[in-house]
């Protein structure tokens, strides 16, 4: 066998490898129990229904123009899945190595996220801030306590105008 017989061999090998894996733009986001985005592949190709992937306990609905990584099992387009949805325009650039952070597309400018800093730092900046507990609240600073429960009111007021 030449070189050249090999290259036919494993020529459809090949092509399912390189169809297996390739990058996106969003194009359209539908919700529901599992997300499922429209994506923009190689050119000219497009592609509905390719399920958004996301680790549990996490969800988010990308913009238009995020990308994502698509992955087809087998090298088969006919049905992707969207490993990962990133959007480097609302990204935030400034972490430390090791540093985490949750944010949205609100946060240019310093302004709507949560971030966990080094020196076990937990960083919370938004306009307002809603806690929703069922029982007590306890915040523990310095040796000092407070605690919130619904056996001892703090504010009192309506729930429709308090939760505003």
């Amino acid at each position: 066998m030449d070189a050249g017989d090999f290259g036919r061999l494993v020529a459809p090998l090949k092509r399912c490898i390189q169809m297996m894996l390739s990058r996106a733009i969003v194009t359209a986001v539908e919700a529901g129990r599992m997300q499922v985005v429209q994506v923009n592949l190689l050119a000219g190709e497009t592609k509905d229904g390719v399920e958004h992937f996301e680790p549990y306990g996490f969800t988010s609905h990308p913009h238009p123009g995020a990308e994502a990584a698509v992955g087809f099992l087998g090298g088969d387009r006919s049905h992707g899945i969207a490993l990962v949805v990133a959007d480097r325009r609302y990204r935030i650039a400034s972490l430390q190595p090791g540093e985490v952070a949750i944010f949205t597309d609100e946060d240019q400018g310093g302004g709507h996220r949560v971030v966990m800093r080094r020196g076990r730092v937990v960083e919370i900046a938004c306009r307002d801030l809603h806690v929703v507990a069922e029982n007590d609240i306890r915040l523990q600073a310095g040796g000092r306590i407070i605690e919130v429960s619904a056996s001892h009111v703090v504010q009192t007021g309506d729930y429709e105008a308090v939760k505003r």
